[in-house]
């Protein structure tokens, strides 16, 4: 990887939603789900986002029927299309939704001409994938942290 522009990297280290890994990856803090943005230098910079959530069955322990998973994965997948609507700065955001094992991986690339709209946008981008997860989770399991804890605070801020 080619040199990141100072102002690249000083947009990151300015937000507080991101901790530095190494030169041009970032581990995003704002969510309790493992996430990631690379960098790379370009122009436009080019930031490859990667977010890891449980899918439905590995957050509880209940048994969730093939079917149940399989129709909650279509419909976050569809909801994935339209990733793009907290973002600022493009409306041309194609994210992939796979599924690695235990883990559904939403993996995207944000291109912005400004580094500090580009760290928001991953941010949002973070953000909605956690929230579009949250509002797919199905009532009556009991479920297994980050989701756990996730519910309980959906549920606290929505009574304040």
């Amino acid at each position: 990887m080619s040199e990141l522009p100072d102002r690249v990297e000083r947009a990151f280290r300015r937000n507080e939603a991101f901790d530095p890994v190494e030169a041009g990856s970032y581990e995003v803090t704002t969510t309790p789900f493992d996430a990631s943005v690379t960098v790379e230098a370009g122009d436009p910079p080019a930031f490859a986002v990667d977010v890891r959530a449980p899918t439905l069955s590995a957050a509880t322990e209940d048994e969730v029927a093939e079917v149940v998973e399989e129709g909650w994965l279509e419909t976050f997948e569809r909801r994935m299309e339209d990733a793009h609507m907290p973002l600022s700065g493009t409306d041309d955001l194609d994210p992939d939704v796979a599924v690695a094992g235990e883990e559904v991986v939403v993996t995207a690339t944000v291109e912005d001409v400004d580094p500090r709209r580009g760290a928001k946008d991953v941010r949002a981008l973070v953000d909605y994938v956690e929230g579009t997860y949250l509002e797919g989770v199905i009532p009556g399991y009991d479920y297994d942290e980050p989701v756990a804890s996730m519910r309980q605070r959906a549920y606290q801020e929505y009574d304040e």
